[in-house]
């Protein structure tokens, strides 16, 4: 049994929002400065990505720092492409402190040359993102479609001194703009999404696993992650979705049952995956997903230089496991129990997966 007491911050009743959270200008800023009393175990980073209609989707990071980087590191930004061929293309910079800055009052974000800033004088917000390294650029425009979404207040507690938080600033987005590969310069149009996380503490000492993805129809929405704590935890679940029909959100919850099917492994993380998952908000909402291709692994060990040794590699994986990353290319089957009845969609969408352990 955990003696730490886990807190998700739902408005109520229950896991779930009645009524949601207004998001304010200042939860997309920096959240983790001194006087947050975070200090040296702080971790913030802004995401965005896309799938555009040229076929590719394409990945951004704007990093104060990771929870699993040295205290001691600098601020980066990150680049991950993948083309219509299934190749990917990954780049990362790194730049010192004092050619960063980040704003507290709104997303205000340098990182070098990097940027990212919102402009709200119209309508609804627009993000823009300018992201370049080794040959690759992102110059985006993210026109958000849906109010920017936090499960409850936004924020899950473990304990009193760790936590971690999670602002979505664009749940649906018409992206517009141009990605540039070694200097061909290709039209960006498509659908993408924005967030922004912070917390502090040791998300490895914290974290089993999670999975964590959304899908895009004409005339629905969804956001979900399903984060699994480790067992000296409880095996905890933070759960949240978001459905919105159109514009509007018409559910936020954390009330969810998770099934997951037989588990394949795949040589390129060095551990398995489920081959299917559902999610249930009952009487209210089903997803199941249908794993078709993995077009992502990755054995999260094998980043580490010293534990790609033959003689080390089986000494560590006893005493950490086998951390890996997966990105799913999957078909789905929405369900949604609407006033005047049962609607049913289906589709494809992309979904990860987070196996800490």
């Amino acid at each position: 049994m955990s003696t730490v007491t886990i807190v998700d911050a739902w408005n109520g009743p229950g896991a779930r929002d009645a009524e949601l959270t207004v998001v304010r200008p200042a939860d997309h800023g920096l959240h983790t400065h001194a006087d947050a009393g975070l200090g040296r175990r702080a971790f913030e980073h802004w995401y965005i990505d896309a799938r555009l209609d040229s076929g590719h989707t394409v990945v951004g990071f704007l990093t104060k720092r990771r929870p699993e980087e040295s205290t001691r590191a600098t601020p980066s930004i990150e680049i991950i492409v993948y083309a219509p061929d299934g190749s990917k293309r990954q780049v990362n910079a790194s730049f010192p402190h004092d050619a960063c800055s980040f704003s507290r009052d709104d997303l205000a974000v340098r990182i070098g040359p990097n940027t990212a800033h919102v402009d709200r004088t119209g309508d609804r917000p627009v993000l823009h993102v300018h992201l370049a390294a080794d040959g690759v650029a992102l110059d985006l425009a993210f026109h958000c479609e849906i109010d920017a979404w936090m499960p409850g207040r936004g924020e899950t507690h473990y304990g009193p001194s760790d936590h971690f938080g999670w602002v979505v600033a664009a749940p649906r987005a018409t992206v517009t703009g141009t990605l540039t590969l070694d200097g061909v310069v290709l039209e960006a149009r498509g659908i993408g999404y924005s967030d922004h996380n912070w917390g502090s503490g040791d998300m490895r000492r914290i974290i089993e696993r999670w999975h964590w993805g959304r899908l895009y129809l004409d005339d629905y929405s969804m956001l979900f992650a399903n984060v699994l704590t480790q067992k000296r935890l409880g095996h905890h679940r933070s759960q949240p979705v978001m459905l919105a029909r159109g514009s509007e959100i018409v559910l936020s919850s954390g009330e969810v049952e998770i099934t997951e099917g037989p588990m394949v492994f795949h040589p390129g993380a060095d551990r398995e995956h489920p081959r299917w998952v559902q999610l249930e908000v009952p009487g209210q909402v089903t997803l199941r997903l249908d794993v078709d291709r993995v077009i992502d692994a990755q054995d999260l060990l094998a980043e580490v230089p010293v534990v790609r040794t033959r003689l080390l590699k089986p000494l560590i994986r006893l005493l950490v496991g086998r951390p890996g990353y997966f990105r799913f290319d999957s078909t789905f089957t929405l369900t949604v129990h609407e006033p005047d009845g049962v609607v049913t969609r289906t589709g494809r969408t992309l979904h990860e997966m987070v196996a800490l352990h």
